[in-house]
């Protein structure tokens, strides 16, 4: 495809629909989700286990009555309650959270955290100007380009609400972490013999389709099953905590590796820290899935 010659961007941003009125809908049309996430919140009830872990055992037992019914109400306040004990309910430290029969746990939901972020699909969300301009497209087509993923995206992550509790947690984990390893192998091997054009942009499409599908949703769900009702509060902190600065990371260092390494070799080591979170879910993660909290803290933690 042909590129623009010099100073063609600027004009045009200067003469296009895109420059002048698209970025304005980008902007203005993100305003629709959080206002129906906002109004939403207002139907969410609160946490049966943080009302059971504050004293508020009735008004938990009220709201899993309206999931389960009488029966399964008071069974699973009662196993709320064993799991916390009671001379620690109200704080937690983060000193608990080193305990020997914590650490594992902790390691794992951080572990999983960072790596939903270094698998390296950020990089295409953030620096998909450079990636689909060094595939060969140029910057209006590069514009629809950003479209598409952003709507394979939203279509895919549809698709994980439908099969992550059919297919489990760990089948999908291993299953984005292998399929991104594979992508990243295909996308390294296509711009080392500068391959490009449409093969470039079905591969980026893949990638996200996979991801969205997998290790974006399903490393969220894990994390907030995985560990204790006592710690959980001060657990997710550290684990969401990393998963930032895991994303940080990420974005920061994608150009100077790009620079020195060059598309496919980064892309290649992208795929290596796939192979290596295959590994690690493969062995250490359990599946969590038709459990509660209370059977998964009882698998992980006793």
């Amino acid at each position: 495809m042909r590129d623009l010659p010099v100073g063609a961007p600027d004009e045009f941003i200067r003469i296009s629909w895109f420059g002048q009125q698209g970025w304005r809908w980008m902007f203005g049309l993100t305003a629709a989700p959080a206002l129906l996430f906002f109004i939403g919140m207002f139907l969410v009830p609160e946490s049966p286990r943080w009302l059971a872990k504050n004293g508020k055992a009735n008004l938990a037992r009220s709201i899993l009555k309206k999931v389960g019914g009488e029966n399964y109400a008071n069974a699973a306040t009662a196993e709320i309650q064993s799991t916390l004990a009671s001379e620690e309910i109200q704080r937690v430290r983060f000193a608990d959270l080193l305990e020997p029969k914590m650490r594992k746990v902790i390691v794992l939901g951080v572990v999983l955290a960072v790596f939903q972020q270094w698998c390296g699909i950020n990089v295409i969300f953030n620096y998909a100007e450079e990636i689909f301009h060094a595939a060969g497209y140029d910057i209006s087509t590069v514009l629809k380009n950003i479209a598409w993923t952003g709507s394979v995206n939203l279509v895919f992550t549809l698709v994980a609400l439908g099969v992550v509790d059919r297919g489990g947690r760990r089948p999908l984990m291993l299953f984005g972490s292998a399929a991104l390893a594979v992508i990243y192998i295909a996308m390294g091997f296509c711009y080392h013999e500068s391959v490009k054009g449409l093969p470039m942009l079905l591969l980026v499409l893949a990638a996200i389709a996979c991801y969205a599908m997998s290790l974006a949703p399903v490393t969220w769900v894990v994390i907030s099953e995985i560990f204790p009702n006592r710690i959980r509060g001060a657990a997710m902190a550290v684990a969401v905590s990393s998963l930032w600065i895991a994303c940080f990371l990420l974005t920061y260092t994608f150009p100077m590796l790009n620079a020195q390494l060059g598309s496919a070799r980064t892309f290649w080591l992208y795929g290596a820290i796939c192979v290596a979170g295959f590994i690690f879910v493969f062995f250490k993660l359990p599946e969590t899935k038709g459990k509660t909290l209370e059977q998964i803290e009882k698998d992980l933690v006793d």
